[in-house]
């Protein structure tokens, strides 16, 4: 069902689309409020994912402490937090856009036959905090104990997501026949077009970008280095899973790097958090979905707190299709005032998209293990010879 949720979704959405004129206002409303309760189920569980997957993510990277694990730990913050706020000035551009929709005059909105509201216990950011620091600090002083733990939240993590991934496609189901009845689903499908070529055109540009700066702007290396990482890059768009094409993404960053040791550390301990493709997919799509909604463009500063959030809840991504999507819900709710009917659409998009965004994710690894190896050898070449027997070499 991994593989295939894209699919899935799309088949959702296509039958709901036949089906609207057959459905009862009462089949509508109850599919509606069977959507909004499974939205604030999932947002009830969703601190508890959050620290698990950040407590088991940083344990495992912080018991391995050395200083390439530091530099990794700060390489993949900045190279997330510079596609983010790149992808800030795409987006305002994006509003900028003819995007938006004219609702029917008389417009009544469809209203869910019940209300099911569970409490917030605890803070998203409280938990993320709570994850990073534990983490890291139960793997300094109980590094056993972390490593049972870990194991422990892992096992709890899976049976939780297996059951979200079951109910995603009945979540979209019920939002999307809101978005039909509310006459607005045909006008969001033909603006979006437009974006999903913005953003897939963002993320290669970047992309390709870094590959060149990484091969010094030379032509026949870029391409080299490109052609290597094409298996790992199809490998992540048919599978929709990073991790299912690591294998071959360690292998291409093996024949672009001057160091395979180095490859084999760094994309295993990226490839769930070094995420570039969302980091272009996320803010775009919100941008577009708040103007299509009448949202407010957000301010510079509002951004800048959104991304500084947005980075760090890259480490408790979520197995699972859309997981890069569901964890940063709350931080859209949060900082750019999405309501359910935003999110449900941002969620829906992001599933769609999911093939093209694992694809850049598998590139923007490769090419991050590509950099970072440049940095290691012109470091050891800069750095002086060690003297032998008192005389310099």
């Amino acid at each position: 069902m991994f593989r295939k949720m894209p699919f899935i979704l799309l088949a959702v959405i296509l039958l709901v689309i036949l089906l609207d004129g057959f459905m009862s206002l009462s089949v509508k409303a109850f599919l509606y409020a069977l959507s909004l309760s499974i939205k604030s189920a999932i947002i009830f569980v969703l601190p508890c994912i959050i620290f698990m997957l950040l407590f088991k993510t940083l344990s495992k990277l912080a018991s391995s402490a050395t200083k390439i694990i530091l530099l990794i730990l700060v390489g993949v913050c900045c190279s997330n937090f510079i596609s983010t706020m790149i992808s800030y000035n795409i987006g305002a551009a994006i509003y900028n856009l003819d995007l938006s929709i004219a609702l029917p005059k008389d417009l009544i909105e469809l209203q869910p036959m019940w209300s099911f509201n569970l409490p917030k216990l605890i803070a998203n950011d409280h938990a993320m905090f709570a994850g990073i620091i534990l983490g890291i600090g139960c793997s300094f002083f109980v590094p056993r104990g972390s490593a049972k733990l870990s194991s422990y939240f892992d096992t709890i993590v899976d049976m939780i997501l297996r059951v979200i991934t079951c109910v995603i496609p009945v979540f979209i189901a019920g939002f999307i026949v809101k978005l039909i009845h509310d006459q607005v689903m045909k006008s969001i499908i033909q603006d979006y077009a437009l974006v999903f070529v913005l953003v897939a055109a963002a993320q290669l540009s970047y992309i390709a970008f870094i590959y060149l700066a990484a091969n010094q702007f030379k032509k026949a290396p870029f391409i080299s280095s490109f052609k290597n990482m094409l298996p790992a890059a199809i490998a992540g768009f048919g599978s929709m899973s990073s991790a299912a094409a690591m294998p071959l993404t360690i292998m291409g960053a093996e024949k672009n790097s001057n160091n395979p040791n180095l490859s084999r550390l760094v994309i295993p301990a990226t490839v769930n958090i070094h995420l570039i493709g969302d980091c272009f997919a996320i803010p775009i799509f919100a941008f577009a979905v708040m103007k299509n909604f009448g949202a407010p463009e957000p301010l510079f500063m509002s951004y800048l707190v959104f991304a500084m959030y947005f980075v760090m809840a890259k480490f408790s991504v979520a197995a699972i299709p859309g997981g890069g999507i569901i964890v940063m819900l709350p931080i859209l709710e949060g900082h750019l005032g999405f309501n359910s009917e935003m999110s449900s659409l941002i969620t829906a998009l992001y599933i769609l998209f999911d093939p093209v965004i694992t694809c850049a994710n598998v590139c923007g690894n490769g090419g991050f293990a590509l950099v970072l190896s440049r940095l290691q050898g012109a470091f050891v070449k800069a750095k002086p010879a060690t003297p032998t027997n008192g005389i310099a070499a």
